[in-house]
């Protein structure tokens, strides 16, 4: 059950990672349509307006369209094959689903306790989903109807008909079946979500009422919770649904950002639901914290390679906002550091609460910089200096902490190791040999997608081989597999050894430390299991 839970995690980060490019594009087009910035040009009908006025609608279209991204996007990382007709299945399903909402809601809207005649709008528990009026369920919604799609692509696509009924195999079936069990998904959705939705309404009260406590206790929930994948159930319902404010953080805080730029009020006034996008804050000034402190404990003589290894990882983690790879360097070698760390980060997100500085800031730099300082620095230009300054300051306190801790309890840190692991890789020429000489390997398009595909074959050969393989799928940095037989899977320090971040282990399921190229490196691992 954890695997399957880790798994359905993992892959609701899949549309997620489309949010960082979205997010420039909206933070530069509200920049440029602020009229308390670039005056008159910033007016509508004024050709500077208007066509930065285009690129900003544009990129509204993720976040105007979220629950259509995450139903569709939820089979590529779940369905076990046909994942692109997965997605087609997925989307029919759920148009499928909100079409019996709204049209037994329409008839009986008042057994429910549904006053379906309102408009559709945020607070009116109703919304508007390609052009259907139905339950305003968000993300959650998208995300149960297309796990149930995939479910059924997985248990029902292959199914074999007899030969006269063969026209309605494969994607037609699943979606017949699909058809028939969307019906009383709508009718239990119409009894259940009225009052869930009263309940997400309390929880939002509760809290926005424990201030700076509850930001706390969520930062330190969404770091500690990286190592089981559990983390994406921490921070999805605030980020892209109702649990902290409607419609979810991100959507709002785009739609204020106008208001913000041309008022200057008090951002934890105007938005204190937004305080709970704080993680980007250990993200950028904890990673930034940790790197110091690795290469001052390295051993001299490793401290030119400890640099190498670190610099990557660390401006991955401060820039793109993607801690796995510098996270898993010492996550398993000194788990008692990843709870300092985890304790440190939701202390400094606490610390920027109390000052007033909220907004988004999830992610890293990049993100900081499109979505809060450039759109609104002119205006909160002090509040975010401040706010920069605390968080050097416990980047200090995490150089001090981290130093003193390693050299403590001689945690074998990066560049602290006492010896060098000896593992058998492939070279190019054993890999060319394995595929059939150098004509084979012609199919391998480049260097870099040579090098790829040793790669995954040194992460096959240390998993057990193809046939230790169940499946594999991927997040963001993680190359997820459950494997037959947990004992032939190498030690972490082998996955080092070949040029992963490590390799974390819970009972067959395996999650090897790949880094931002993990898409690529699975295409290859897939085609090495084929």
């Amino acid at each position: 059950m954890m695997q399957k839970i880790q798994k359905f995690g993992g892959a609701m980060y899949t549309p997620a990672i489309l949010f960082a490019f979205s997010g420039i594009v909206v933070g530069l087009g509200t920049l440029f349509t602020t009229e308390a910035i670039f005056g008159a040009m910033a007016t509508a009908g004024n050709p500077w307006y208007d066509c930065w006025n285009v690129l900003l609608q544009g990129g509204w279209t993720l976040f105007n369209q979220m629950p259509l991204l995450f139903c569709v996007s939820l089979p590529i990382a779940l369905a076990t094959h046909q994942q692109a007709r997965a997605c087609m299945e997925a989307l029919a399903a759920y148009l499928t689903f909100n079409y019996f909402v709204n049209t037994i809601l329409s008839q009986w809207g008042g057994v429910f306790g549904v006053d379906f005649s309102v408009e559709a709008a945020s607070g009116t528990g109703l919304a508007t989903i390609a052009s259907i009026k139905t339950l305003d369920m968000g993300m959650m919604g998208a995300l149960i109807i297309s796990g149930i799609s995939v479910m059924l692509h997985n248990k029902f696509f292959d199914t074999e008909l007899p030969d006269w009924l063969g026209v309605f195999g494969g994607s037609v079936f699943v979606y017949a079946v699909s058809f028939f069990v969307m019906l009383p998904c709508a009718i239990i959705a119409c009894a259940v979500w009225p009052p869930i939705q009263h309940g997400i309404q309390l929880f939002q009260g509760f809290i926005l009422s424990t201030g700076a406590a509850g930001v706390w206790v969520f930062a330190f929930l969404e770091r500690i919770l990286i190592p089981t994948g559990l983390h994406h159930f921490i921070y999805s319902p605030f980020y892209y649904a109702d649990a902290a404010v409607s419609g979810g953080i991100y959507p709002q805080w785009a739609t204020i950002l106008p208001t913000l730029a041309a008022s200057g009020e008090p951002l934890a006034e105007v938005a204190p639901w937004a305080a709970y996008t704080c993680p980007g804050w250990t993200k950028v000034f904890g990673s930034l914290g940790v790197c110091i402190a690795f290469y001052l404990t390295a051993k001299p003589e490793r401290r030119k390679e400890t640099k190498t290894l670190l610099i990557p990882v660390g401006l991955t983690a401060m820039l793109c906002g993607i801690t796995e790879p510098l996270d898993f360097t010492f996550l398993f070698i000194a788990p008692q550091l990843f709870v300092v760390h985890s304790i440190l980060g939701a202390t400094l997100c606490m610390v920027q609460n109390l000052v007033g500085t909220v907004g988004i800031f999830d992610g890293g730099l990049i993100s900081m910089a499109s979505w809060d300082f450039l759109p609104l620095g002119t205006v909160y230009a002090g509040q975010y200096l401040l706010s920069i300054g605390i968080g050097l300051v416990f980047s200090a306190i995490w150089v001090v902490v981290f130093r003193f801790l390693i050299l403590k309890f001689d945690f074998k840190t990066p560049g602290r190791e006492d010896d060098d692991v000896e593992v058998s890789l492939k070279s190019k020429a054993d890999y060319k040999a394995a595929q059939g000489g150098a004509a084979a390997s012609k199919e391998v398009a480049g260097s870099k997608a040579e090098e790829r595909a040793i790669f995954a074959q040194n992460i096959l050969d240390l998993l057990g081989g193809t046939e230790n393989v169940v499946d594999v799928t991927n997040c963001a940095t993680r190359l997820r597999v459950n494997v037959k037989d947990e004992t032939l899977v190498a030690d972490d320090a082998n996955f080092r050894a070949i040029g992963a971040h490590g390799i974390a282990k819970n009972g067959k399921n395996m999650q090897v430390i790949v880094g931002l190229s993990v898409p690529k490196v699975r295409d290859a691992f897939e085609q090495l299991l084929k």
